[in-house]
């Protein structure tokens, strides 16, 4: 396959000599299609969450606090993690503004709790009486700081790593954090009106605040790319509903899929993050979106693993839409053995760079 590669997709980053060939293989695999070979990301699921573990075990909650919102610290450390490293594969190095994944529901008033590895909201909505008061406040702490994140990387990021947005849970997942998974369940069942108007209101907004972040990176010259570390010259979305996992198919395509739909409307490419079988069994219903232009499948851990057991599930998705696979180096071959690469995206945690040249070249054999 010979796919021509605009000049607009050209970057100089440091230890990734191949930027262009890779952007070349994730153009192929959203067709579809493969150019050499599949491509292949040398990276943990959720790896991002993991640089600052180790800072901030121990420390006091406000403490906490003051190092996930300081910029400098930030970038340092993932500019850190990067040091001296060549970028093999579809690896691209990335920086992109992480205050947790409910910084969305943030933006609108809800209080974000700081852990070592993540954060997380309190309930904002404990009457529906108050509904009215939810409002996008674009002078809100954590809007603003995501923009100094932001900013602050751009100033420091030429010729060594990208910068993306962060990462956006309109829809359902807002609701959740914004009322709590347990009581988002029982208002299902009790107000589902209420439910309806509420998931409305997480919606509204988001294509302003997509736009706004947009902005700002293709402002310097970026690309679309978010925690996901698929880089779009056009406008990439990673839309999920986790949230989704506790509720049957049929509330799914009467709650979720209206949010879907008018969620991915306006993007140029749109990978679903499916985290684990309780979301997976809504696939009918998320495939029956055609903006949906690929699935990430996320199997879990404990019983969930290994791989091998979702491979039917897997070539369900394959025949339908590019699919992201996370695999551990151990399956790789089994994989390979049972799986045709067209479609393919691999995820693969990895110890070393040599252990990464010696995938490389077993995946480039992959026929």
């Amino acid at each position: 396959m010979n796919v021509q590669t605009p000049p607009s997709w050209s970057m100089d980053i440091a230890g990734m000599t191949h930027f262009d060939m890779a952007m070349q293989r994730v153009h192929a695999w959203f067709a579809g299609e493969i150019i050499d070979r599949p491509p292949v990301r040398f990276m943990a699921h959720n790896a991002f969450i993991n640089l600052l573990q180790d800072k901030l075990a121990g420390m006091t909650p406000e403490e906490r606090k003051a190092l996930w919102f300081d910029a400098e610290y930030q970038v340092d450390l993932f500019i850190q993690s990067i040091a001296g490293k060549t970028h093999y594969g579809e690896t691209f190095p990335i920086y992109w503004p992480n205050l947790g994944p409910d910084v969305y529901a943030s933006f609108y008033g809800a209080k974000l709790s700081f852990g070592e590895v993540t954060s997380w909201s309190e309930p904002l909505l404990r009457d529906w009486a108050d509904m009215e008061n939810i409002k996008l406040d674009w002078d809100n702490v954590t809007l603003k700081k995501i923009d100094e994140l932001t900013l602050h990387a751009l100033e420091r990021c030429q010729g060594q790593f990208l910068v993306g947005y962060t990462d956006l849970h309109p829809g359902l997942d807002c609701c959740m954090a914004w009322r709590s998974s347990q009581q988002l369940c029982l208002d299902l069942l009790d107000d589902p009106q209420q439910v309806h108007r509420l998931a409305e209101i997480a919606i509204a907004d988001f294509e302003a605040i997509y736009d706004h972040f947009d902005a700002i990176l293709k402002a310097h010259g970026q690309f679309s790319v978010n925690w996901m570390g698929i880089p779009s010259p056009g406008r990439l979305h990673i839309p999920s509903c986790d949230f989704s996992s506790m509720i049957s198919p049929q509330t799914f395509r009467e709650f979720g899929l209206p949010v879907l739909q008018q969620e991915v409307k306006t993007m140029t490419h749109n990978i679903f993050h499916v985290d684990g079988k309780g979301v997976g069994r809504h696939l009918d219903a998320i495939l029956s979106v055609p903006e949906v232009h690929a699935i990430q499948w996320v199997q879990g851990v404990g019983d969930d693993y290994p791989i091998m057991q979702w491979v039917p599930f897997i070539k369900e998705i394959q025949a339908r839409r590019p699919v992201i696979v996370d695999l551990s180096k151990e399956d790789l071959d089994d994989f390979m053995e049972v799986m045709e690469p067209e479609g393919i995206f691999l995820w693969i945690a990895t110890a070393s760079e040599e252990e990464e040249q010696d995938l490389l070249k077993r995946i480039s054999q992959w026929t």
